[in-house]
Protein backbone atom coordinates (compact mmCIF):
# COMPACT_ATOMS: atom_id res chain seq x y z
CA UNK A 1 0.00 0.00 0.00
CA UNK A 2 1.43 3.49 -1.04
CA UNK A 3 1.66 6.13 1.67
CA UNK A 4 0.12 9.12 1.12
CA UNK A 5 2.72 12.15 -0.63
CA UNK A 6 3.99 14.49 2.60
CA UNK A 7 3.79 18.00 1.00
CA UNK A 8 7.26 19.67 0.62
CA UNK A 9 7.89 23.20 2.10
CA UNK A 10 6.11 26.20 1.03
CA UNK A 11 9.55 27.78 -1.02
CA UNK A 12 9.43 24.60 -3.29
CA UNK A 13 5.33 24.33 -4.31
CA UNK A 14 3.87 26.34 -7.08
CA UNK A 15 0.92 26.58 -9.86
CA UNK A 16 1.32 23.75 -12.01
CA UNK A 17 -0.59 23.23 -15.41
CA UNK A 18 -1.92 19.71 -16.06
CA UNK A 19 -2.69 19.33 -20.25
CA UNK A 20 -4.36 16.07 -20.82
CA UNK A 21 -7.15 15.06 -22.87
CA UNK A 22 -7.30 11.53 -20.48
CA UNK A 23 -9.75 12.63 -17.91
CA UNK A 24 -8.11 9.53 -15.56
CA UNK A 25 -4.55 10.56 -16.16
CA UNK A 26 -5.58 14.15 -15.36
CA UNK A 27 -7.13 13.76 -12.23
CA UNK A 28 -4.49 11.07 -11.09
CA UNK A 29 -1.20 13.54 -11.90
CA UNK A 30 -3.14 16.28 -10.12
CA UNK A 31 -4.12 14.44 -6.89
CA UNK A 32 -0.47 13.83 -6.73
CA UNK A 33 0.25 17.23 -7.10
CA UNK A 34 -2.14 18.72 -5.16
CA UNK A 35 -1.17 16.39 -2.01
CA UNK A 36 2.58 17.14 -2.51
CA UNK A 37 1.20 20.93 -1.79
CA UNK A 38 1.16 22.24 -5.12
CA UNK A 39 -1.50 24.89 -6.85
CA UNK A 40 -2.55 22.75 -10.31
CA UNK A 41 -4.76 23.56 -12.80
CA UNK A 42 -6.37 21.64 -15.16
CA UNK A 43 -6.73 21.78 -19.14
CA UNK A 44 -7.87 19.05 -21.20
CA UNK A 45 -6.37 20.68 -24.96
CA UNK A 46 -3.85 22.89 -26.55
CA UNK A 47 -6.49 25.89 -26.57
CA UNK A 48 -7.73 25.74 -23.14
CA UNK A 49 -4.25 24.96 -22.01
CA UNK A 50 -2.90 28.60 -23.55
CA UNK A 51 -5.98 30.48 -22.38
CA UNK A 52 -5.57 28.86 -18.83
CA UNK A 53 -1.98 29.74 -18.81
CA UNK A 54 -2.87 33.18 -20.10
CA UNK A 55 -5.67 33.77 -17.24
CA UNK A 56 -2.63 32.16 -14.34
CA UNK A 57 0.54 31.52 -15.60
CA UNK A 58 1.96 28.57 -14.23
CA UNK A 59 5.54 28.08 -12.33
CA UNK A 60 5.32 24.69 -14.24
CA UNK A 61 3.72 22.49 -17.26
CA UNK A 62 2.97 18.83 -17.15
CA UNK A 63 1.78 18.54 -21.16
CA UNK A 64 1.06 15.31 -22.94
CA UNK A 65 2.52 15.21 -26.34
CA UNK A 66 -0.97 13.66 -27.95
CA UNK A 67 -3.22 16.09 -27.70
CA UNK A 68 -6.69 16.29 -29.78
CA UNK A 69 -6.37 19.24 -32.56
CA UNK A 70 -3.43 20.67 -31.02
CA UNK A 71 -0.39 18.54 -30.22
CA UNK A 72 1.84 19.21 -27.35
CA UNK A 73 4.90 19.81 -29.43
CA UNK A 74 2.70 22.95 -30.43
CA UNK A 75 1.24 23.89 -27.02
CA UNK A 76 4.92 24.20 -25.92
CA UNK A 77 6.12 26.33 -28.62
CA UNK A 78 3.12 28.77 -28.27
CA UNK A 79 3.67 29.17 -24.52
CA UNK A 80 7.29 29.46 -25.02
CA UNK A 81 6.48 32.26 -27.57
CA UNK A 82 4.59 34.32 -24.31
CA UNK A 83 7.64 33.32 -21.92
CA UNK A 84 9.73 31.43 -19.90
CA UNK A 85 8.14 28.10 -18.67
CA UNK A 86 9.27 24.81 -17.50
CA UNK A 87 7.44 22.13 -18.91
CA UNK A 88 7.81 18.07 -18.66
CA UNK A 89 5.80 16.04 -21.48
CA UNK A 90 4.24 13.20 -21.20
CA UNK A 91 4.16 10.19 -24.23
CA UNK A 92 2.56 7.47 -24.60
CA UNK A 93 4.86 6.67 -27.19
CA UNK A 94 7.79 4.52 -26.99
CA UNK A 95 9.70 5.59 -30.11
CA UNK A 96 13.04 7.64 -29.22
CA UNK A 97 11.90 10.13 -32.13
CA UNK A 98 9.12 11.51 -30.55
CA UNK A 99 10.76 11.92 -26.85
CA UNK A 100 14.05 13.55 -28.60
CA UNK A 101 11.31 16.25 -30.71
CA UNK A 102 9.51 17.16 -27.11
CA UNK A 103 12.68 18.18 -26.28
CA UNK A 104 13.87 19.78 -28.69
CA UNK A 105 11.14 22.05 -28.90
CA UNK A 106 12.41 22.80 -25.42
CA UNK A 107 10.63 20.85 -23.08
CA UNK A 108 12.25 20.25 -20.02
CA UNK A 109 12.08 16.49 -19.47
CA UNK A 110 9.43 13.93 -20.24
CA UNK A 111 7.66 11.27 -18.93
CA UNK A 112 6.69 7.55 -20.71
CA UNK A 113 3.47 6.27 -20.48
CA UNK A 114 2.37 4.33 -17.98
CA UNK A 115 4.42 6.35 -14.99
CA UNK A 116 4.42 6.33 -11.73
CA UNK A 117 2.98 9.43 -10.11
CA UNK A 118 5.32 9.54 -7.57
CA UNK A 119 8.24 9.33 -9.97
CA UNK A 120 6.67 12.48 -12.20
CA UNK A 121 5.95 14.96 -8.80
CA UNK A 122 9.85 14.20 -7.77
CA UNK A 123 10.80 15.75 -11.28
CA UNK A 124 8.22 18.31 -11.17
CA UNK A 125 9.80 19.05 -7.59
CA UNK A 126 12.94 18.59 -9.06
CA UNK A 127 12.64 21.32 -11.58
CA UNK A 128 10.54 23.75 -9.64
CA UNK A 129 13.68 24.15 -7.22
CA UNK A 130 16.10 24.79 -9.76
CA UNK A 131 14.05 27.40 -11.23
CA UNK A 132 13.69 29.25 -7.80
CA UNK A 133 15.84 32.64 -7.09
CA UNK A 134 16.48 30.87 -3.42
CA UNK A 135 18.97 28.38 -5.88
CA UNK A 136 20.03 29.91 -8.57
CA UNK A 137 23.58 29.88 -7.03
CA UNK A 138 24.03 32.37 -4.65
CA UNK A 139 27.85 31.21 -4.91
CA UNK A 140 28.51 33.60 -7.47
CA UNK A 141 27.90 37.25 -6.74
CA UNK A 142 29.16 37.94 -10.00
CA UNK A 143 28.75 36.78 -13.46
CA UNK A 144 30.62 33.91 -14.54
CA UNK A 145 32.41 35.15 -17.81
CA UNK A 146 33.91 33.05 -20.26
CA UNK A 147 34.41 32.97 -24.29
CA UNK A 148 32.80 36.10 -24.86
CA UNK A 149 29.96 34.64 -22.99
CA UNK A 150 28.38 35.89 -19.63
CA UNK A 151 25.78 34.16 -17.01
CA UNK A 152 24.47 35.92 -14.39
CA UNK A 153 22.94 33.27 -12.08
CA UNK A 154 20.91 35.42 -9.69
CA UNK A 155 19.23 36.85 -13.24
CA UNK A 156 19.17 34.01 -15.07
CA UNK A 157 20.79 36.01 -17.49
CA UNK A 158 22.97 34.97 -19.79
CA UNK A 159 24.41 36.74 -23.46
CA UNK A 160 26.80 36.51 -25.60
CA UNK A 161 28.97 39.22 -26.81
CA UNK A 162 26.36 41.68 -25.05
CA UNK A 163 23.11 39.87 -26.96
CA UNK A 164 20.96 38.59 -24.74
CA UNK A 165 20.23 34.35 -25.35
CA UNK A 166 16.93 32.39 -25.55
CA UNK A 167 18.18 29.84 -22.83
CA UNK A 168 15.34 27.02 -21.57
CA UNK A 169 15.74 26.22 -17.63
CA UNK A 170 18.11 23.35 -18.19
CA UNK A 171 20.22 24.70 -20.89
CA UNK A 172 20.60 28.06 -18.80
CA UNK A 173 21.94 25.33 -15.90
CA UNK A 174 23.82 23.43 -18.13
CA UNK A 175 25.86 26.10 -19.77
CA UNK A 176 26.24 27.48 -16.15
CA UNK A 177 27.45 24.59 -14.99
CA UNK A 178 30.16 23.81 -17.71
CA UNK A 179 31.77 27.66 -16.78
CA UNK A 180 31.98 26.63 -13.21
CA UNK A 181 34.46 23.90 -14.41
CA UNK A 182 36.58 24.85 -17.61
CA UNK A 183 38.49 22.38 -19.30
CA UNK A 184 36.58 19.30 -17.42
CA UNK A 185 35.11 16.54 -18.98
CA UNK A 186 31.98 15.28 -17.97
CA UNK A 187 30.00 12.14 -19.00
CA UNK A 188 26.71 12.23 -19.78
CA UNK A 189 26.05 10.38 -16.75
CA UNK A 190 27.98 13.04 -14.47
CA UNK A 191 25.90 16.17 -16.25
CA UNK A 192 22.31 14.52 -15.61
CA UNK A 193 23.59 13.90 -11.96
CA UNK A 194 24.90 17.41 -11.54
CA UNK A 195 22.85 19.73 -13.59
CA UNK A 196 19.53 17.95 -13.35
CA UNK A 197 19.78 16.08 -9.89
CA UNK A 198 18.93 12.93 -11.21
CA UNK A 199 20.59 9.65 -10.74
CA UNK A 200 18.41 8.02 -13.04
CA UNK A 201 16.52 8.83 -16.54
CA UNK A 202 17.59 8.74 -20.28
CA UNK A 203 20.86 9.96 -21.52
CA UNK A 204 19.46 11.01 -24.24
CA UNK A 205 18.01 14.50 -22.62
CA UNK A 206 21.65 15.58 -21.93
CA UNK A 207 22.56 14.61 -25.57
CA UNK A 208 19.88 17.03 -27.09
CA UNK A 209 20.42 19.77 -24.48
CA UNK A 210 23.70 19.80 -25.61
CA UNK A 211 22.86 19.74 -29.12
CA UNK A 212 20.39 22.92 -28.53
CA UNK A 213 23.03 24.77 -26.52
CA UNK A 214 25.55 24.69 -28.93
CA UNK A 215 23.22 25.78 -31.51
CA UNK A 216 23.01 29.12 -29.45
CA UNK A 217 26.39 29.89 -28.42
CA UNK A 218 28.74 28.37 -30.93
CA UNK A 219 29.59 30.24 -33.90
CA UNK A 220 29.37 26.89 -36.25
CA UNK A 221 27.27 24.15 -34.22
CA UNK A 222 28.41 21.78 -36.51
CA UNK A 223 31.90 22.47 -35.41
CA UNK A 224 31.68 22.91 -32.18
CA UNK A 225 34.79 25.06 -30.55
CA UNK A 226 33.91 25.64 -26.91
CA UNK A 227 31.39 22.33 -25.50
CA UNK A 228 33.99 20.25 -27.24
CA UNK A 229 33.16 16.14 -27.37
CA UNK A 230 35.59 13.93 -25.55
CA UNK A 231 35.67 11.04 -27.55
CA UNK A 232 34.68 8.10 -25.01
CA UNK A 233 33.62 10.24 -22.56
CA UNK A 234 31.22 13.21 -22.77
CA UNK A 235 31.69 16.83 -22.91
CA UNK A 236 34.26 19.79 -22.24
CA UNK A 237 33.98 23.43 -22.12
CA UNK A 238 37.04 25.16 -23.37
CA UNK A 239 36.87 28.65 -22.50
CA UNK A 240 39.99 29.15 -24.93
CA UNK A 241 38.42 27.63 -28.24
CA UNK A 242 41.55 26.14 -28.80
CA UNK A 243 41.95 25.25 -32.67
CA UNK A 244 42.36 21.65 -32.43
CA UNK A 245 42.25 19.05 -35.15
CA UNK A 246 39.63 17.10 -35.72
CA UNK A 247 39.79 13.41 -34.60
CA UNK A 248 41.05 10.82 -37.52
CA UNK A 249 39.52 7.54 -38.35
CA UNK A 250 41.85 6.09 -36.10
CA UNK A 251 41.55 7.70 -33.24
CA UNK A 252 38.13 7.83 -33.48
CA UNK A 253 37.48 3.59 -33.29
CA UNK A 254 40.39 3.51 -30.82
CA UNK A 255 39.18 6.35 -28.86
CA UNK A 256 34.91 4.52 -28.68
CA UNK A 257 31.91 5.48 -29.37
CA UNK A 258 31.12 9.56 -29.23
CA UNK A 259 28.25 10.62 -26.64
CA UNK A 260 26.72 13.05 -28.86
Amino acid sequence: MQQPYTAPPPDTAGRVLVVDDDPTVAEVVAGYLARAGHLVDRAADGPAALASAAGRWPDLVVLDLMLPGMDGLEVCARLRERGPVPVIMLTARGDEDDRVLGLEVGADDYVTKPFSPRELVLRVESVLRRSRPADRAPSDPVPLTAAGLAIHPGARRATKNGTELALTLREFDLLAFLLRHPGRAFGREELMREVWGWDFGDLSTVTVHVRRLRGKIEDDPARPRLIRTVWGVGYRFEPEAPAEPFPSAEQILSAGPEED
